[in-house]
């Protein structure tokens, strides 16, 4: 599909999304190597969490059931000592209780542990008694139950789970030394332009320094996916034909900087249409307006490369980056769709905004005097002007129907630390 209007940010992540499909691949990964990285299948678990019913703190364990009967304190004869990690207590005479610590697992017949702290210890003469209040404790309070974490059998963390450190606690309590993930991403990274110079070489007149496929391969690198630098471009239709065939050749996607708007050196967009297929190519938004997104074809019966032509401008890279190619490239790697997450804080100030596209300032969320959430801009909001962007912590983020924002008024922002 090719089109001449600009489709609104919701229609061109809803066509963007909808041809993708995971990579196929996977591989085993000891834990400490699969932080980051797409769990491939449900991991099962093996045992139930917790594998024994045991006591939830440090105290007494006693038949419950003693508490229906009982007009006064309960006294009962201390019948020993259970340990975390210990082997489970035997049988326990009527009446009796026994001291538990945390995790110690519970006697038989024993339901509920009092805190140590609300009794009080009687020391006898061959003997150790313990007063329990009726009001101290109810019946079954304090005790873990075997499996009330998790069941056996039962999924303990869900196939195409981005794994994070909680992940692999879990997976290591579970007993698992290693998990099976998707492989790696590649995606190659291609700066185009005759301006762009190599950060640390001569700069003539007229040229910049590529700042781009810094920023990019930053953002690239917190996604967990491989990047294959095919650095600087010329604007010359030969030169960038080869290394878009190149890069689809070798990389399950390909991300360019530059050359995608209108103008009589921009030729991305018609190498796009030759080689694969424009999906669209012009976005209701700012920045970001020029982004153009589709297929790239590869040999006989392979799935496609992706190609996602990002703008030249820094600020409109970045922004289309996180707005879009993010969200791809998490579900050709296996994850859930799911876009940035969203929060709600005051604007400090008024925004000019018409109706009619997404705009996305850069923006300072922080907390005001009062304690609350508050966004405030970091100032220019030029598509060129990168030092915005670096001192903002957030993007705000002001829906296509939306109009002008008072001072005060709601505003949805999208954390930098959120975009992983």
């Amino acid at each position: 599909m090719t089109q001449d209007r600009h489709l609104s940010v919701q229609e061109a992540r809803a066509a963007l999304l909808a041809p993708l499909r995971p990579v196929t691949g996977v591989e085993t990964l000891a834990l400490a190597q699969a932080l980051g990285r797409v769990l491939a299948e449900d991991l099962v678990s093996p045992m139930d969490v917790p594998p024994h019913d045991n006591s939830a703190m440090d105290g007494y364990a006693f038949d419950g059931a003693l508490l229906a009967d009982a007009t006064g304190p309960l006294r009962l004869r201390v019948a020993g000592t259970a340990y975390a990690g210990g082997p489970q207590a035997g049988a326990v005479p009527p009446g009796h209780g026994v001291r538990v610590m945390t995790g110690a697992v519970m006697p038989p017949g024993l339901d509920t542990v009092v805190p140590q702290e609300l009794v009080r210890v009687h020391d006898e003469p061959g003997a150790c008694w313990v007063e329990v209040p009726v009001d101290a404790v109810r019946r079954g309070e304090n005790r873990r139950r075997a499996g009330e974490d998790l069941a056996r059998g039962g999924t303990s963390i869900a196939g195409g789970r981005v794994l994070r450190p909680s992940d692999l606690g879990l997976a290591a309590s579970l007993g698992f030394d290693a998990l099976t993930v998707r492989r790696r991403l590649r995606v190659a990274l291609i700066s185009t332009g005759d301006e762009l110079r190599e950060p640390g070489q001569p700069l003539p007149t007229g040229c910049i320094y590529d700042s781009n496929r810094a920023s990019l391969t930053g953002a690239l690198q917190r996604l967990g996916v491989e990047v294959v630098d095919f650095g600087l471009v010329p604007d010359e239709p030969a030169a960038l034909e080869a290394a878009f065939s190149r890069a689809a050749a070798q990389c399950d996607a390909v991300v360019t900087s530059g050359g995608v708007s209108v103008g009589e050196a921009d030729y991305t967009r018609q190498l796009l249409a030759r080689l694969g297929e424009v999906a669209f190519w012009k976005v209701a938004m700012r920045p970001g307006r020029p982004f153009a997104f589709g297929p790239l074809r590869r040999a006989a019966g392979a799935e496609p490369s992706w190609l996602f032509a990002l703008p030249g401008n820094p600020v409109a890279a970045l922004v289309t980056f996180y707005a879009f190619v993010r969200e791809a490239l998490l579900v050709l790697a296996g994850a859930p769709a799911a876009p940035p997450m969203g929060l709600r804080v005051k604007s400090a100030a008024a925004i000019r905004k018409r109706p009619g596209r997404t705009e996305f300032q850069r923006a300072i969320v922080e907390c005001d005097a009062t304690g609350e959430w508050v966004a405030r801009l970091t100032g220019t909001q030029g598509a060129g002007i990168l030092r915005s962007l670096s001192e903002a912590n957030a993007l705000i983020v002001l829906p296509h129907e939306q109009g002008s924002v008072a001072a005060g008024d709601p505003v949805q922002v999208w954390l930098f630390e959120g975009l992983t």
